[in-house]
């Protein structure tokens, strides 16, 4: 692969033009969706997707650090928090700018985002340090998603957030590779504030990994769809509603590249002969097997 030097310098460009507002650049600078790009796609293959986007990313990173830290440095809002539209654009370049720069893996830039954390005054800030961290698997990782769960225990909202997070994290790379985010979800299923009959909790875990991580969802040996199956299954008898919604997930399964597709067919196919399955799930799970 290789990354286009008209699209690095078109990037730059846009990155540092002040006539255009801190709101459009973040806009114009954010790389499009997995989901969105595999839609574009006649076959999809989510695995390369996921490398070609890395790549990207990884090269814009690199190639734009100089930049990226500019607008960091330079997007900052000083004095008290304010929600008006100015500041919050601002936050939003500032903090795209920061998971660019973190995607570099520099260990200058990994302090930054861990210094972000520990200093915000704001759950914007704070909780895009957090996911900047959290994707880098930065040495701060675990201690800020400890802390971060310490400080907002009792807000139910806050903490699904910090439950989705983690169930759309990428997979580890490095030293870690072999951890998968499966493997997280599996662990966090297990946490004490986990209920697999409170819905919202549900949703921000599971649902985050199964619709909102294709490239570690649609993994290849077909533990992310073994996983789905599993959770359609342990929801119907709970909420066969959640439980539905958790089915349509398979909706595009012939959308895939052909292997990916024998296996979400098993799964689809364990889920059907379930002799309690609900109706509103069997007709869903009827529907694409179908197609």
């Amino acid at each position: 692969m290789k990354l286009d030097h008209a699209l690095v310098n078109a990037m730059r460009a846009v990155l540092n033009d002040d006539r255009l507002s801190p709101a459009f650049r973040e806009q114009a600078l954010v790389l499009p969706a997995e989901a969105y790009l595999a839609e574009r796609m006649g076959v999809a293959d989510p695995a390369a997707i996921h490398q070609a986007r890395q790549f990207m990313r990884a090269g814009l990173a690199h190639a734009l650090q100089a930049d990226w830290l500019d607008a960091y440095e330079s997007n900052a809002t000083p004095g008290p928090y304010s929600p008006d539209a100015d500041a919050s654009s601002r936050r939003a370049l500032r903090n795209l700018a920061l998971g660019y720069l973190v995607e570099s893996g520099s260990a200058a830039m990994l302090q930054l985002a861990g210094e972000q954390y520990r200093k915000a005054d704001n759950m914007t800030d704070r909780f895009a340090a957090l996911s900047a961290l959290v994707n880098s698997f930065a040495p701060e990782r675990e201690g800020a998603l400890a802390d971060f769960y310490k400080r907002f225990e009792d807000d139910a909202l806050v903490i699904d957030k910090w439950f989705s997070l983690q169930g759309m994290q990428r997979g580890e790379v490095g030293p870690h590779a072999g951890k998968r985010t499966i493997d997280t979800v599996r662990a966090l299923m297990e946490h004490p504030a986990f209920n697999l009959r409170n819905p919202n909790r549900a949703r921000a875990l599971i649902f985050s990994f199964c619709s909102g991580n294709p490239a570690q969802f649609h993994a290849a040996d077909g533990s992310g769809y073994r996983f789905w199956a599993d959770q359609v299954l342990a929801l119907d008898a709970i909420n066969p509603q959640v439980a539905a919604r958790l089915a349509r997930v398979m909706d595009r399964w012939q959308k895939y590249e052909p292997a990916l597709r024998d296996r979400m067919r098993a799964e689809l196919e364990r889920v059907s002969a379930s002799a309690s399955l609900s109706r509103d799930v069997r007709e869903i799970v009827g529907k694409s097997l179908a197609t």
